[in-house]
């Protein structure tokens, strides 16, 4: 059961903003503040604007976390502070965190590297190690929060926040924990994140028009919009959720996860895992491909994964597929790499409560291989009692989510 969510991200730094923002199909994009771009082709990108970590801890621990542990810390205090639980010493054995993170600490790393060449190895800070490990964000909320249960950080590139949720739900369900702090950080959008992917040649590069940028599904499509921020569901198993007296907010009924074993960067042109992935998700949800009310797609930008991911939904669904609404939330809010399952998850979950689709923004020139309904622009009311939640990352990761309205089975 999902009970509170939290989350940081470019259109908003808590659930009723982020809502907000998407439903009016608002842009998240924008130019770089947090170093000077000029000497980079891309010089926008998707950043949490206004966050101050001193609002969620205090200074001293502020200084010793990467700035993706800082975003994983709030959105955690924010998904605890919704869903009402309370981590005491009573209840704090049965209550785990897994988030997790594509890079980790890469800020951090790229400061420190550059003190080691410029200013000597006995520069180097101490605090460098538990500051860029990708598990440190689990470990830090560990701390922060009091939760003793399992613990453990998920690296599996774009996967990762889908992993850790799927990972938190099948831990809860086999008894390990009676709760779960899940979801994912990222905080790439420095100097190194973005020549790195420019170099890859992933990344748009429109300058001129940079909320226009990120646009799934368009044949003027050039590359995803790179993005920081962080989101952390609280998940439950039902009788302590009903002891507590938890408001349910929706349930997670399948998971399916497998691999391209293809290329680690581009997915295979008829998305074979990916539709794998997808019917596995349905197979353990128990669900026919008729009863998907709503997709939050990958939806990348770029120009293989749209149309991979088309094919594969289409595989999937048959002719189903043409009457589903889907959308690609990363054309408002760009790519948080490994945080963008966890954000995306947390949207199926508004979705269903709040019966609104938000949109696929700057889907102006179709592409005629990306031929289903992406609710291009506008968002769209319709009652959404089941969703699926896609991520694909780099290595061939695939991972499905679906996400259900509770008390509908």
């Amino acid at each position: 059961m999902v009970t509170g969510i939290g989350i940081l991200c470019p259109v908003g730094r808590n659930v009723s903003s982020t809502w907000e923002a998407l439903i009016a199909g608002k842009s998240g994009i924008d130019y770089i503040t947090l170093f000077d771009p000029e000497p980079f082709a891309t010089k926008f990108a998707g950043e949490v604007k206004g966050f101050e970590p001193t609002d969620y801890v205090n200074r001293k621990q502020a200084r010793h976390m990467d700035r993706f542990v800082q975003l994983a810390v709030a959105a955690s205090s924010q998904a605890v502070k919704q869903a009402g639980i309370q981590i005491t010493p009573g209840s704090q054995d049965n209550i785990g965190v897994i988030i997790g993170s594509g890079f980790g600490g890469l800020l951090t790393l790229s400061q420190q590297i550059r003190i080691l060449w410029e200013r000597g190895a006995d520069r180097v800070s101490p605090f460098l190690v538990p500051m860029l490990l990708a598990d440190m964000a689990s470990a830090q909320v560990s701390i922060v929060l009091g939760a003793k249960g399992p613990n453990l950080g998920t690296a599996s590139a774009c996967s990762s926040g889908s992993d850790a949720i799927g990972t938190a739900y099948e831990i809860i369900k086999r008894g390990d924990a009676q709760a779960m702090l899940a979801g994912s950080s990222e905080a790439a959008v420095t100097p190194i994140g973005i020549a790195a992917f420019n170099a890859l040649r992933v990344l748009s590069t429109r300058n001129s028009q940079p909320r226009l940028a990120s646009r799934p599904f368009d044949a003027e499509r050039d590359g995803f919009v790179l993005s920081e921020g962080a989101a952390v569901l609280v998940l439950e198993d039902l009788s302590f959720a009903q002891r507590r007296g938890a408001s349910i907010l929706a349930e997670i009924i399948g998971y399916g996860i497998s691999s391209d074993a293809y290329h680690v960067t581009q997915p295979t042109e008829d998305g074979e895992g990916a539709v794998r992935a997808m019917r596995m998700a349905l197979n353990k949800a128990g669900l026919a491909t008729t009863e998907i009310d709503y997709i939050n797609a990958h939806g990348t930008s770029t120009p293989l994964n749209d149309k991979m991911e088309t094919r594969a939904i289409k595989a999937v669904f048959g002719d189903t597929a043409h009457h589903i609404p889907i959308s690609s939330t990363k054309s408002m809010m760009g790519h948080l790499l490994g945080g963008a399952g966890a954000v995306e998850a947390a949207i199926c979950v508004m979705v269903i409560q709040h019966g609104i689709i938000p949109p696929t923004i700057n889907l102006t020139h179709p592409d005629p291989e990306c031929d289903l309904d992406y609710v291009p622009n506008i968002a769209r009311q319709v009652r959404v009692t089941t969703a699926l939640s896609n991520s694909f990352g780099f290595g061939g990761h695939n991972s499905v989510l679906v996400f259900r309205q509770y008390g509908e089975a």
